[in-house]
């Protein structure tokens, strides 16, 4: 590979993939393949952190690779790999656990958020709690140099620097210390029947669409969503957030100026203006659909794996052997 900085991403294949992920993180994404050298896998290691049925994950994981491939993202330039199908992520994983301690642990916010949400009782999966240390795994397996993240991981990828720096003063030189790249340039989508809120799996079903569903699903649900006052199609986030919402929607799928859709709509009603977004929300996905499916059909995800775990081997291989010389189990 050439002289690119390295960039490298897990997706975590728990739920369905949403229109908020395709506008607002998906898009962006691919166009860094051309940027950076990606590694890029499927944490299925991390889906297990929460109980989760195997029929579910195994589809979830098709899904996610299909869905990743029909938008564009090129195993020619990308290494893309499941992360159970490396096994140095989980041997890595238990020693930067060890490395870890009890008290960084347990300030991670999304812990406590979790947490907090399970009641503070002695089920709470073991997982939740050490994660973030096969995380840190995950990305000094590979010498990454950025990380793409949501703000909510942010704390994630510092715990990374901080394991990578302990390790190289403890044993010499050894991982690259990775930097966070906090994603901002994604519209943000909200939920169709509360645009306070943003779209997302957890949000209510009838305000979420989803990538994959029946598209006379969609089309009903964007025909239902929450709107404003008055009559008028104008960008307003404080008085119209509903139509401000359905118009970022058709501007980030048209490339059209929302100025421009606003000119198109003067003098028209809410309900011709929802029609028109359906049709290009319903048009998009029936395309990413119908490349999801001659995919799913292919045969080519077994292949891209098989290359991908190949390749990503090779370079976890070298670096968990290092590694394992300088803690003495060489």
């Amino acid at each position: 590979m050439d002289n690119k900085k390295r960039m490298l991403s897990g997706i975590k294949p728990t739920g369905k993939l949403t229109l908020g992920n395709y506008i607002g993180a998906i898009k962006q994404f691919i166009a860094y393949q051309d940027e950076y050298e990606m590694f890029v896998f499927i944490a299925d290691l991390h889906a297990l952190t929460l109980p989760i049925d195997a029929k579910e994950l195994r589809q979830n994981t098709k899904d996610l690779i299909s869905i990743y491939l029909a938008c564009g993202l090129d195993p020619s330039k990308v290494v893309l790999f499941k992360q159970s199908d490396v096994h140095e992520h989980a041997e890595l994983g238990y020693i930067m656990t060890c490395n870890s301690n009890m008290g960084e642990l347990f300030r991670m916010t999304q812990y406590k958020d979790k947490t907090a949400k399970m009641g503070n009782n002695e089920s709470i999966p073991t997982g939740i709690y050490i994660y973030p240390a096969l995380m840190a795994a995950d990305i000094l397996l590979y010498d990454a140099d950025y990380v793409p993240v949501g703000i909510d991981q942010k704390q994630h990828v510092e715990l990374t620097r901080d394991l990578a720096i302990r390790f190289n003063s403890h044993y010499s030189d050894t991982f690259k210390v990775p930097e966070p790249i906090i994603a901002t340039n994604g519209a943000k989508i909200n939920s169709l029947s509360n645009p306070l809120k943003k779209m997302s799996k957890s949000e209510s079903e009838k305000g979420t669409v989803y990538l994959l569903e029946d598209l006379t699903i969609t089309r009903k649900k964007i025909m239902s969503a929450v709107t404003d006052s008055g009559s008028e199609v104008v960008y307003d986030t404080i008085n119209k957030p509903g139509i401000s919402n359905l118009l970022t929607i058709m501007s980030s799928l048209t490339n059209m100026p929302i100025n421009e859709i606003e000119k198109q709509f003067e003098n028209k009603g809410y309900g011709e203006f929802k029609k028109a977004v359906a049709d290009v929300v319903c048009k998009e996905l029936n395309d990413l659909q119908t490349k999801v499916k001659e995919i799913q059909s292919s045969g080519i995800i077994e292949k891209v794996l098989e290359e991908g775990a190949s390749k990503a081997s090779y370079y976890a291989r070298k670096k968990l052997s290092k590694v394992y010389r300088k803690v003495g189990l060489r």
